[in-house]
């Protein structure tokens, strides 16, 4: 009797629990206003990932250093090559502000985000994701003009089905 109720009962349990565990630590890309997961990156060691985009009244790029820590995320640089509307004139705080090679950096940068709300460029602004070394556009991944949340999450086997891996 034990066994045929540990079939009926145990088994799906055990199932479902395995289904639907979050235990993969991922780079989330979720619509802003449902939560429901677009897209996600499975996270290897390395904690630091960068966004860059081509400004939409400069045309240059501009590159957004980030570090996961536990749930936020940590901005910790921008480097960008024109100042223009939209882009700050120095560093704040204990930020340093640098020129090197005709590129402006703010470093030193420790400004913390539980997320960040991103609209994917239409236009020009090419919205990349680089991580571990490699470079992922976007716009492959999510549709351009879909406002995403980018969060740190740990999802599960469903949730993966559910959304679109970001891979090379």
């Amino acid at each position: 009797m034990k066994f045929k109720t540990f079939m009926a009962f145990g088994i799906p349990l055990i199932i479902a629990f395995l289904l639907f565990f979050p235990y993969k630590h991922v780079i989330a890309f979720s619509y802003q206003d449902q939560g429901e997961l677009v897209a996600y990156l499975p996270l290897k060691s390395k904690k630091n990932f960068q966004i860059k985009y081509t400004h939409s009244i400069h045309l240059s790029d501009v590159l957004e250093s980030y570090r996961f820590s536990g749930r936020q995320i940590k901005q910790t640089e921008l480097a960008f090559y024109d100042f223009a509307v939209g882009m700050p004139s120095n560093a704040e705080g204990e930020e340093v502000f640098e020129e090197k090679d005709g590129t402006y950096f703010i470093k030193n940068m420790n400004r913390s985000f539980a997320y960040i709300d991103l609209r994917l460029g239409q236009v020009r602004a090419n919205h990349r994701l680089v991580y571990d070394e490699k470079t992922y556009t976007l716009a492959d991944f999510i549709k351009p003009g879909t406002w995403v949340r980018i969060s740190s999450e740990k999802i599960s086997i469903w949730e993966q089905l559910k959304g679109v891996r970001i891979n090379g």
